[in-house]
């Protein structure tokens, strides 16, 4: 691409466009039709999720607004075959969602207000399939993946508020938490200059852990045995840092001080709401966690 001139560019540009217009017009054309208005039974609503779990939390905020104060029946369907190339190492391997996976969910989310089950798809009535989005030909690495679920269903609701709540690990106040899966990494970004702050935990796999605590030596790992008990970890902490992964969907359904590590190929995270930032360069990096620090 340098040799282009800035001709040829808006050419491929411009050519590029219209390419991506015909084939999203076409993808319309051989849809049906959603069904927006599903009869449910009694006050009861259930909905079917396949994941990533970081998706599962992002579509909380539509489950509650298409679930109208009625209690929300929440079926996840196991064992698909990941979407992640072979390449980008995830703790599930070839599966999108596992069993395991839904025993370490369900704590949390029963614990939330409007939930009344969490459990794994079998023959469950479904009112809303979560994952009908997939069929639309929307670009799925922009944009906000709570917004995927309101494109979906013509609905809409404040992002900026919280959609979880827990009770925070009060040990954890003066503690820096970070998480950063081996996916969606800025190119750029370093964490070192963070050994310079003495309370720094991680939250995340043994192996991410062991990657990160070679640029921070004074980093602690913090493990749990639930998502309840990682959320009430994000709750409680001085401040989190993460990029596109689940801890950093718990950080902003609970709207703690955050920075996300935004990944240029796919800015499908948007942080909303007071103490949310994010970054994409080395030096605003830095700048955020020294201005975080001294809220």
């Amino acid at each position: 691409m340098n040799g282009l001139n800035i001709f040829q560019r808006l050419y491929i540009a411009l050519f590029k466009q219209k390419a991506k217009r015909k084939l999203f017009s076409k993808a319309l054309s051989k849809l049906e039709l959603p069904n927006l208005h599903p009869k449910t039974a009694g006050d009861a609503v259930h909905f079917k999720h396949f994941g990533l779990l970081g998706d599962i939390i992002y579509a909380i905020p539509a489950m509650k607004v298409l679930a109208e104060g009625r209690k929300i029946h929440l079926h996840l369907q196991i064992n698909q075959k990941s979407l992640y190339s072979k390449k980008m190492k995830h703790e599930n391997k070839d599966k999108i969602l596992t069993e395991k996976n839904v025993l370490m969910l369900a704590p949390l989310l029963l614990s939330q207000p409007g939930f009344a089950s969490c459990d794994i798809l079998s023959d469950q009535k479904i009112d809303y399939d979560l994952d009908e989005f997939r069929k639309y030909p929307f670009d799925y690495n922009t944009n906000h993946i709570c917004r995927w679920y309101f494109h979906m269903y013509g609905i809409t609701t404040d992002l900026s508020k919280a959609w979880l709540t827990v009770k925070p690990d009060a040990s954890l106040n003066n503690e820096i938490v970070i998480a950063r899966s081996f996916r969606y990494r800025a190119p750029g970004i370093s964490y070192d200059f963070l050994k310079a702050y003495p309370n720094t935990s991680f939250v995340g796999t043994k192996e991410e852990y062991e990657d990160l605590k070679s640029a921070i030596p004074a980093l602690k790992h913090k493990q749990v045995s639930n998502f309840l008990e990682l959320a009430q970890v994000i709750a409680g902490c001085k401040f989190f840092i993460g990029n596109q992964s689940f801890p950093f969907a718990l950080a902003e359904a609970l709207k703690v001080k955050r920075a996300l590590e935004l990944c240029f190929e796919c800015p499908n995270v948007i942080p909303e709401g007071e103490n949310a930032y994010d970054f994409v360069y080395q030096p605003q990096f830095e700048k955020v966690v020294k201005e975080l620090d001294t809220m």
